[in-house]
């Protein structure tokens, strides 16, 4: 009897946490691809997952928060997916390379066209940001994820700071500190390794060059001692002969 009990609060226990877990992690989330830098430029995935047996999913919209207004926002094509962009006037101009900037992306929508999320898979929507806030540490992308059954599920729940996660977290990209760079970083960086490379092995060939010249110096002085050498043994054999002939 105790064994059985033991069973059921085991298998319960269990159940539990892959239901917990499944709703803890099953959600739409952003991911940089690579780093995200403040006042830099990054490329994101918008990553959905379908948490549904007996549904697809067949949309999604994401908002751009406007408290924090990105200059460009660039979706890439997905197979199979149409893609409507949607701008907002701004109530205070963006300044961006010298131009004001008076309207801004505040939402971007995939559409099924051809394709769906089916139960078990997921699919991954990326986009280019920029330029990215200085004066924040996160941003908040809400998101609507829409079934073939019309059910729509809200992705718009804020975390705050020192709660649980919420039922239905918005995606949040988390932001690193600033670089010095925020063009072509890795660009400047890879061209420096290659100058390096080239000078080092600009250097390798001066001292294989210098080696060379060495053995070439160190050849020449051998070959002189050994023509010293026979031209002294010649003479000795000479004057040898010389006093036989006399004798």
């Amino acid at each position: 009897m105790n064994v059985s009990r033991i069973a059921v609060a085991t298998g319960i226990a269990a159940s539990s946490v892959l239901l917990l877990s499944g709703t803890a992690f099953a959600h739409v989330s952003v991911q940089p691809q690579g780093e995200a830098a403040k006042g830099g430029y990054a490329t994101v995935n918008f990553k959905v997952p379908n948490e549904r047996d007996n549904a697809s999913t067949v949309k999604l919209e994401v908002t751009v928060p406007t408290d924090h207004p990105l200059s460009s926002v660039m979706p890439q094509p997905v197979p199979g997916w149409k893609i409507e962009v949607t701008k907002s006037k701004l109530a205070k101009p963006l300044e961006v390379h010298g131009k004001q900037i008076t309207e801004a992306v505040s939402k971007v929508t995939w559409t099924a066209d051809g394709s769906k999320i089916a139960p078990g898979h997921f699919q991954q929507f990326p986009v280019s940001l920029g330029k990215l806030p200085e004066d924040t540490d996160q941003l908040v992308f809400k998101a609507l994820q829409t079934y073939d059954n019309k059910e729509v599920v809200r992705w718009i729940e804020e975390t705050k700071e020192g709660a649980e996660e919420p039922e239905s977290p918005a995606p949040v990209l988390k932001l690193s500190a600033a670089t010095d760079d925020h063009h072509g970083g890795a660009t400047d960086a890879a061209a420096k390794d290659g100058q390096d490379a080239k000078n080092a092995g600009h250097d390798e060939d001066e001292k294989t060059e210098a080696a060379s010249d060495d053995s070439s110096d160190n050849t020449a002085r051998v070959l002189g001692v050994v023509g010293i050498l026979v031209g002294a043994a010649g003479v000795a054999f000479g004057v040898l002969a010389g006093r036989r002939r006399t004798s």
